[in-house]
């Protein structure tokens, strides 16, 4: 018997076009030998099944089915491909945990900590991670501007707490860039964190659960054209993605052990991205992804190239993962 795949993406955060993207190529390369594949959209407004004339036919939310004229649809696995809220901050893995519907990211807990960078970072600490000085402030706080600098230095970022990583970021230089970088951040997010400026190389680790054992993709290393990792570097081809990362094999063989590490004392799922700095030879992580994009030209995907493992094996080796953690 062919199984039922509703592929969730679109989502409430700013990113819900990339999501859309990411969604689509899952249903592109889904085995439909093996696979009956829905692709489902999920907004604020509506929750739907698109068909493949884009006719939309509502999701019933108490038991996640679709109604046809001739069927009820019941689906035996979700391919959860919602980056940011509520994909990726742990709404929808509590509610298909309720309902009982096996899905392909990680569990709700661990979608909510690692959606916020503070706490991921917080909880990590104590296991030998490393992570930049940090600064974090709340909407409606009072704003210390010489309080920051002391701490973070300068230059540093202002990014949202928990949002997704592109959005409501801003490398500040001067004191007096700080309050229009802080307002926007707050756009994105009612926390915000300011951490400091890591020089070094960027990476980007991918780690995920790969018939059945973890695993540890090559590594990216990330060069921004612009000033940063933004929106435009990371989506609009504003970046070079150096697949595998022009690093020292003595760097690679921590940094994959790190992400690795936190992937495991976070008892993750499903697939993961980490991103690091190397300050003098130490990976230093910035944030932990835990829908990452899955466009063709996404970095996971690109690693999962570089490792052998075909974007049709990738993602079904996810749907058999959660399928088989469900029974």
């Amino acid at each position: 018997m062919k199984k039922n795949i509703a592929i969730i993406m679109g989502g409430y955060s700013s990113e819900y076009k990339i999501s859309l993207i990411s969604g689509g190529v899952v249903y592109d390369y889904l085995d439909k030998e093996k696979f009956n594949a829905y692709r489902i959209h999920i907004f604020k407004n509506k929750w739907v099944y698109v068909d493949a004339d884009q006719k939309e036919y509502p999701v019933n939310r108490h038991d996640f089915t679709v109604n046809l004229a001739a069927e009820t649809i019941k689906f035996d696995c979700v391919f959860n491909a919602i980056h940011g809220s509520p994909g990726e901050d742990g709404l929808m893995q509590a509610y298909f945990e309720l309902i009982g519907i096996a899905q392909t990211s990680c569990d709700y807990y661990q979608a909510s900590l690692t959606f916020n960078k503070r706490d991921l970072l917080s909880v990590l600490k104590p296991y030998g991670i490393k992570s930049a000085p940090s600064y974090y402030i709340n909407l409606g706080d009072p704003i210390d501007e010489d309080g920051i600098i002391a701490k973070v230095g300068l230059p540093c970022f202002v990014k949202a707490n928990k949002a997704g990583s592109s959005f409501g970021i801003s490398k500040v230089y001067k004191k007096e860039e700080l309050p229009k970088a802080i307002e926007n951040a707050f756009k994105e997010d009612n926390e915000i964190l300011i951490e400091s400026f890591l020089n070094g190389t960027e990476v980007s680790v991918g780690v995920i659960k790969y018939k059945g054992e973890t695993k540890v993709l090559p590594i990216t290393e990330i060069v921004s054209e612009n000033d940063f990792f933004d929106y435009e570097a990371k989506y609009e081809g504003k970046s070079q993605e150096i697949t595998p990362a022009r690093i020292t094999k003595e760097q690679e063989r921590k940094v994959s052990q790190i992400a690795q590490k936190a992937y495991e004392v976070l008892k993750m799922k499903g697939f993961s991205r980490s991103e690091f700095i190397f300050v003098n030879d130490e990976p230093f992580m910035l944030e932990m992804n835990t829908t990452p994009g899955l466009t063709t030209e996404s970095i996971l995907p690109q690693q999962a190239k570089i490792a052998g493992i075909s974007l049709s094996e990738l993602f079904e080796s996810a749907i058999w993962e959660a399928l088989e953690e469900k029974n």
